[in-house]
């Protein structure tokens, strides 16, 4: 059975009379246990409920739907399974006390991989897991390889792990889509052991997707932790050129580049990226990879619609990383639409300068840096640095804070070239609701 938190109004679960508290115990005489049951479950058109109400009375309900359309409930949240791995560069570990507590859990749970994207190691799946995940076809799934070495991934899980390849094969066979990743690691996972993992994946194409290569990301955090460092301007240069020619060989082998860096490597070598087609259908852009160049792309569409605006100065904020790309963007943008507008990078103190991606950027880091600036008529903040759904940024600040200890208005937007014109266009028209202050 599956706990009712909430009911929206006005959807089909409340026309059912359902309310928080009754428990879902199957769809269409399939038990339901958790939330992939329910998401399998609810895509026919016609779903036929048994719920058990608060007052234990068993209530069996029909419902008459567009297939695939949501109902309207929100349901009670697994626990996931925790992490057993010590990775030489688990991010949890490079964590600040004093943090929320959820910022300190460790996920290794194939459902959260099927169910949000979320990337696990196989490394405590059991036989049991892997009947249901082949039986109910939880596809795709995400995995982190790192290496098909099975003694080079060993190190840098930090524990024993079984055989990846093997696993791999036989969800494969099975039918089962995969995105995997390896975390580039210098003298760990570079060079010779990253070609034959590469090669060893590509084997598995189309089945295995696709496979993203992400730098080894640090923190000023690490004491206690084993000696690791970033990658070099020529180390990864050196993994572009790897990878870019596993991609030719892939494309005449397999029409399909299989293998893509991220952006963050791009950015270390200095090199230029390739065109966005070259991502094929970016099926790694959560993960990094390809944001820049779509970004790019939509900027060039936003110049072509960007009209004149109304207002004055206006602040956007980044990380150094991406400040660039930003910064090359408003200039053009400011001309189309009269706007000033200001590009402030913000140093990333809170995890240490080598962490320079926007998302982990605390609210103190912005407080310390924006204020005693001119910041016009208001800042512009992407939502990357909020906590999905919510106002919290990383350190628990909230944007009131932000806005009253910046006496501006400070305004939420999509991470994109028309995040950033929608929220200019927003400003133009005046105050509004989800403007704080």
């Amino acid at each position: 059975m599956l706990r009712i938190e909430s009911v929206e109004p006005g959807s089909y679960a409340a026309d059912l009379a359902l309310q928080a508290g009754d428990r879902l115990v199957a769809i269409n005489h399939r038990e339901i246990d958790d939330l992939i049951d329910y998401h399998q479950a609810i895509g026919a058109q016609q779903l036929d409920f048994e719920v058990l109400r608060q007052d234990d009375e068993l209530w069996q309900l029909r419902l008459e739907k567009v297939a695939d359309e949501d109902i309207g409930l929100e349901l009670e949240h697994p626990q996931p399974n925790q992490c057993g791995n010590k990775c030489l560069f688990c991010f949890v570990h490079q964590l600040p006390k004093g943090l929320r507590r959820t910022l300190y859990i460790k996920d290794e749970d194939y459902r959260f991989s099927y169910l949000y994207g979320s990337y696990i190691t196989l490394s405590n799946l059991q036989e049991a897991d892997l009947q249901r995940i082949i039986q109910q076809q939880l596809s795709p799934l995400y995995i982190s390889v790192h290496a098909t070495d099975d003694k080079v991934r060993e190190t840098l899980l930090g524990c024993p792990a079984p055989p990846i390849m093997p696993l791999l094969r036989r969800l494969t066979a099975a039918g089962i889509e995969l995105h995997c990743q390896i975390v580039l690691c210098p003298e760990y996972n570079t060079g010779a052991v990253l070609q034959q993992s590469i090669d060893d994946l590509a084997e598995l194409f189309p089945q295995l997707v696709s496979l993203a290569v992400v730098p080894v990301g640090l923190t000023r955090h690490r004491q206690g932790l084993p000696e690791l460092r970033t990658l070099t301007q020529e180390e990864a240069a050196q993994a572009l050129q790897l990878i870019h020619a596993c991609q030719q060989k892939y494309l005449q082998q397999k029409a399909g580049r299989f293998v893509f860096a991220a952006d963050e490597i791009y950015l270390q070598a200095e090199k230029e990226f390739p065109e966005l087609n070259e991502y094929e259908d970016l099926a790694q852009l959560e993960n990094g990879v390809g944001l820049i160049p779509q970004f790019r792309l939509q900027a060039e569409e936003v110049l072509l619609e960007a009209e004149e605006l109304d207002l004055q100065r206006v602040t956007l904020v980044t990380g150094y990383s991406f400040a660039g790309e930003l910064q090359t963007f408003v200039q053009r943008l400011s001309l189309r639409t009269g706007v000033e507008l200001q590009v402030v990078p913000i140093e990333n103190q809170f995890f240490g300068t080598q962490v320079t991606v926007t998302g982990l950027l605390s609210g103190n880091d912005l407080l310390q840096q924006l204020q005693g600036r001119d910041l016009g008529a208001a800042v512009l903040l992407p939502d990357v640095l909020l906590k999905e759904g919510g106002q919290l940024l990383l350190d628990d600040l909230t944007l009131d804070d932000l806005c009253e200890r910046l006496q501006v208005p400070v305004l939420p937007v999509e991470s994109t070239p028309w995040g950033v014109l929608d929220g200019l266009e927003q400003l133009a028209d005046g105050p509004i609701d989800i403007i704080r202050c």
